[in-house]
């Protein structure tokens, strides 16, 4: 690597002992990472020897990293290459999650909605049958053996005819073309009734909901007039967690964590204890949407957040003691830290998924890289769309100058900071977030509030892993069962 003259851990760097690395300081040891996913956690008079090539090449430590490819050498390019293969697997997957709006109304008013939601009254933003069955032909000439069809909105079971059409056409057409599907419902429960619940059981749909927390946080940021929001979603919640138990698709609850949210770590993470949750991701708030005009009630720093997170994932660590109970953020990265298994969390990708790993379908036929980018027409803001089911061809789309830039910007090598960062070879940038915060897909990560929070995730979590018993726990999370999970997008 490139050393700085000035940096005095370098002054004796051997360019042909030191294979390439990437370190971050972490207190008085240093951390060094390569685009293996391999690291090390090293004291300062290990982190030196390595650097001037002068490790005891009979020590533990000295095997261990040639085994991790950080020797130069004595690489095996054969086995490196293999993990780096499976590493990045999913560069030669086609898109797999293939999200529909089928309306943009909704009975509710969340402060921070990201979809600028319409009212119930306002049937215009409806997607047709016409435009349901050209989004379903579409979604079937994506390359990818699995897909992925997952209902957002508005709240899509305003417009139930679309979702029943879409599910029951999705199905007969994967009887022919044989793929892994799934379909997942995003929805705050309140329009459901046994006949609806019926239908999708029947047709074995995720479904994901909404769940700030307890019901005064919860309330007060999932705003419903026709009724209590936290009561309703629990009400459901529970009787399709009953009728699901044991069964591949499931339902499961997503929190934003608003400025409300912050003193409330605690009373948060026992919600979703009490009702016999798997985990929970912590996801913080996004400017876009009605976020934007809210966000100096409700938004806050990454300094702010990052205090929040680390109280909550200490909580979550002593509730191991008794229970499973994982954090999702920290157990996507810890599946790329821990083994050689990318989640393809698409967001935390490098190219990130907009277009290549996901494609977003608007109420119109519209399409549109992901779903962030949907959003940014709601704004009058165009620059996301890639196409349309009403016309021009899926191959149109996918390789749109569009979906060619964010797969550019969003490559980690074509960041300056991202490039030398030692979390790279584990984190991802999304430059539709980018866009929306600082007006260019190209992000300028030093001030960037996404990157300053997943570098403070990681930085928690590295520091964590220096105690065994996290470790353990850590390593617990990741080698449970994987499910699709609908928060894992």
């Amino acid at each position: 690597m490139s050393v700085p003259a000035a940096a005095p851990e370098f002054a004796r760097l051997d360019p042909v002992k030191a294979g390439f690395f990437r370190f971050r300081r972490l207190g008085d040891s240093y951390l060094i990472t390569n685009d293996f996913g391999r690291y090390h956690i090293l004291s300062e008079p290990e982190f030196k020897n390595f650097v001037a090539g002068g490790l005891d090449e009979a020590s533990p430590l000295y095997g261990r990293m040639v085994q991790d490819g950080f020797i130069r050498d004595r690489m095996d390019f054969d086995a490196l290459t293999s993990i780096w293969r499976t590493r990045n697997r999913f560069l030669w997957q086609g898109p797999s999650l293939h999200i529909v709006v089928v309306t943009l109304r909704c009975n509710h008013r969340c402060l921070y909605c990201q979809a600028n939601s319409v009212a119930m009254k306002d049937k215009s933003s409806d997607m047709s049958l016409e435009t349901a069955r050209k989004v379903v032909d579409r979604i079937f000439e994506s390359s990818s053996s699995s897909i992925t069809i997952e209902f957002q909105g508005g709240e899509p079971l305003a417009n139930w005819p679309a979702v029943e059409f879409i599910v029951e056409y999705a199905r007969e057409k994967n009887r022919k073309a044989g793929k892994s599907l799934w379909i997942n419902l995003v929805t705050n429960l309140s329009l459901l009734d046994a006949k609806k619940l019926k239908f999708l059981l029947k047709n074995q749909v995720n479904f994901c909901t909404s769940l700030d927390g307890p019901a005064n946080l919860h309330n007060k940021n999932r705003l419903f007039v026709g009724g209590d929001s936290h009561a309703d979603a629990l009400r459901w919640f529970k009787e399709i967690y009953k009728k699901t138990a044991r069964k591949a698709f499931r339902i499961d609850a997503l929190l934003t964590v608003t400025r409300f949210s912050l003193p409330l770590h605690k009373e948060i993470v026992d919600e979703y204890v009490g009702l016999g949750m798997r985990g929970i991701y912590l996801r913080p708030l996004s400017r876009l949407g009605l976020a934007r005009g809210t966000w100096d009630k409700i938004g806050y720093g990454p300094e702010e957040f990052l205090d929040f997170y680390r109280k909550a994932l200490d909580h979550i660590l002593d509730l191991n003691k008794r229970k499973n109970f994982f954090e999702q953020t920290a157990r996507l990265f810890l599946a790329k830290i821990l083994g050689d298994t990318d989640p393809n969390f698409l967001d935390l990708r490098s190219p990130c998924g907009a277009g290549i790993g996901q494609i977003a379908y608007n109420f119109d036929g519209g399409i549109y890289t992901c779903d962030e980018g949907r959003m940014f027409s709601r704004m009058g803001d165009e620059s996301f769309r890639i196409g349309s089911v009403k016309n021009g061809s899926y191959q149109e789309s996918v390789s749109h100058p569009v979906v060619r830039a964010i797969s550019v910007s969003s490559c980690l090598d074509n960041q300056v900071q991202c490039s030398r960062c030692a979390y790279k070879p584990y984190c991802g940038v999304c430059p539709i977030q980018c866009y929306g915060e600082q007006g260019d897909i190209m992000g300028r990560m030093p001030s960037n509030t996404r990157c300053r929070i997943q570098m403070g995730i990681l930085d928690i979590l590295f520091e964590k892993l220096r105690d065994p018993k996290a470790e353990k726990i850590f390593r617990k999370w990741i080698r449970q069962k994987k499910e699709p999970a609908l928060y894992q997008r």
